[in-house]
């Protein structure tokens, strides 16, 4: 793979980070009614079902510890989140959504196939299942080990 076929799909901006930009804009711009962000979001979907601890949902939320602890204070701080002492480790904590937290479920949940299906007019059925690969591809290039740089 040459340098300018790399440039050409990524472009100057980066193609892929300009898309990943906009559609988290626009998730959030349909979170905003709710005073929530993509990440609360997603973690109170993660949660929903009340078996979560914070380390479950940082690698599913791709935060950090210290992320985790201010999304779940900012959640708690709203009344839709909690922690509870694991009923298996005494060590741990599992997350619970309050009442509240739980009926934001169902309404959340659909924002994020509202912003796919727009994210996909005008794409076929096989070009979706192809760009979904190409991007699971683009993933597991990133989470593999960087190669050493060549010396030169």
């Amino acid at each position: 793979m040459t340098e300018a076929s790399i440039s050409l799909v990524l472009g100057g901006g980066s193609l892929l980070a300009l898309v990943g930009r906009e559609l988290n804009t626009e998730t959030e711009r349909l979170l905003a009614p709710y005073g929530l962000t993509v990440q609360q979001t997603a973690l109170l979907l993660g949660a929903a079902t009340g078996t979560a601890t914070p380390s479950d949902l940082k690698g599913r939320l791709g935060t950090d510890t210290a992320g985790m602890t201010r999304l779940l204070d900012r959640l708690e701080g709203k009344g839709l989140a909690r922690r509870v002492p694991h009923p298996g480790d005494r060590r741990s904590v599992l997350v619970e959504l309050t009442p509240e937290g739980l009926a934001l479920v169902p309404k959340l949940a659909p924002i994020f196939g509202e912003v796919s299906r727009r994210v996909f007019v005008g794409f076929s059925e096989e070009e979706m299942a192809q760009m979904a690969g190409l991007l699971r591809r683009v993933l597991d290039n990133l989470k593999e080990p960087a190669s050493a740089p060549p010396r030169g």
